[in-house]
């Protein structure tokens, strides 16, 4: 298989044309198919932050390079691929066909949750502090994973859960760029202010011009601002829609648990306080707080925790209970790395979880795959 560096071939992509190779990061995997389209400068930027080899040989994008060898794409690797997916649908709203291809990303997106929730939710919690330009595109994700996920336990039907998911999808397309700009600066001008506040209504004009014409798509992208109370924006409405309020809740949730470069992750127990503290007074409100803090748990995917048996562990699947979920260990009794690591099911008394710990950096590099055992 012949394979470029891409600095040596960047001048060959053009904006708006099929790319003539497939893309892939430095460790083979395959980011971006050939014939996909590359539409913006920020999608240029993607590749050239994690997009490295040309594979002018590839032809299917069902498979993924590692060293000599072809191997499937990991569930992983298809994740990834959402962000410059997405960044590619949200550049494309002025063209026509929008509804349309935002349906199938929409879809093709919820099949890829369903196909593994737990390794959906450990995404949206080790969230890559080096590609906070990229957190508006991130963002947009994890909240349609956290709107699919509590809309489905909340008994809504597909059709709904979907149009929420778009909505999620949607919500920020005009403030992307603010908002990778303010994860990695920490603070914003009068006009990023400005635009911040009057998001939701330019995102559901602009999504109307598009011929979207779906009214509680519509609504609840306008309203995900909006609070029970009043007092949110752009409109101060205190009627705000069902969809719109779990919305906003998931867009609030989801910040929270997200680092930024002027601070870390909130504890994913404390934001679930504090979601469920603000819900307390909206009966609706509290009914969609709970779905999403019994999906997530006490101890979703990716929380490092320390084991009775001396271990720390990665969480890596919901358990039957919010306090037993299965984990990986990823250091011995001693705290010394392990070369493999082990499952461990916390509901069992040598391997309940005493804590939560806090990230270490060498840790960190666990590659993901190793802890749901798809690589050795």
């Amino acid at each position: 298989m012949a394979i470029e560096l891409i600095r040596m071939v960047v001048d060959q992509i053009q904006l708006g044309q099929p790319l003539p190779f497939g893309v892939r990061d430095e460790q083979g995997k395959l980011l971006l198919a050939k014939g996909r389209v590359v539409a913006t400068e920020g999608q240029l930027e993607i590749l050239r932050e994690r997009g490295l080899y040309a594979d002018h040989d590839d032809d299917s994008g069902e498979t993924a390079a590692g060293g000599t060898a072809n191997r499937r794409l990991t569930l992983f690797d298809l994740w990834k691929q959402t962000t410059a997916r997405l960044d590619l649908l949200l550049a494309g709203v002025p063209v026509a066909g929008f509804p349309a291809r935002c349906d199938s990303f929409a879809g093709q997106l919820m099949q890829l949750t369903d196909r593994d929730p737990d390794i959906g939710i450990y995404l949206s919690m080790r969230q890559d502090p080096n590609r906070l330009s990229l957190y508006g595109l991130a963002h947009a994700l994890h909240c349609a994973l956290v709107c699919q996920l509590a809309a489905r336990r909340a008994g809504w039907p597909d059709e709904r859960v979907r149009r929420l998911v778009k909505a999620a999808l949607t919500m920020n397309l005009s403030i992307v760029e603010v908002q990778g700009r303010f994860a990695t600066m920490g603070r914003l001008n009068d006009t990023q202010r400005a635009q911040i506040r009057a998001h939701p209504q330019a995102a559901h004009d602009a999504l109307q011009a598009a011929g979207v014409d779906d009214a509680e798509w519509l609504q609840a992208v306008l309203q995900h601002h909006e609070q029970p109370g009043g007092g949110g924006y752009p409109s101060r409405s205190s009627d705000i829609g069902e969809m719109a309020l779990l919305l906003r809740m998931a867009d609030v949730f989801m910040a929270k648990i997200s680092p930024r470069t002027e601070r870390p992750a909130m504890p994913i127990q404390d934001a679930a306080r504090q979601l469920y503290a603000e819900a307390k007074t909206h009966p609706q409100a509290g009914v969609l707080a709970a779905a999403i803090i019994k999906e997530y748990g006490i101890y979703p995917p990716g929380n490092f925790v320390q084991l009775a048996s001396g271990e720390t562990a990665v969480v890596i699947r919901r358990g039957a209970t919010a306090h037993t979920p299965v984990a990986a260990a990823v250091t011995d009794k001693n705290g010394i790395p392990v070369v493999r690591t082990v499952r461990r099911n916390t509901a069992e008394p040598a391997h309940a979880i005493k804590g939560l710990v806090a990230e270490n950096k060498m840790l960190l590099r666990v590659p993901p795959e190793r802890l749901y055992g798809l690589v050795e």
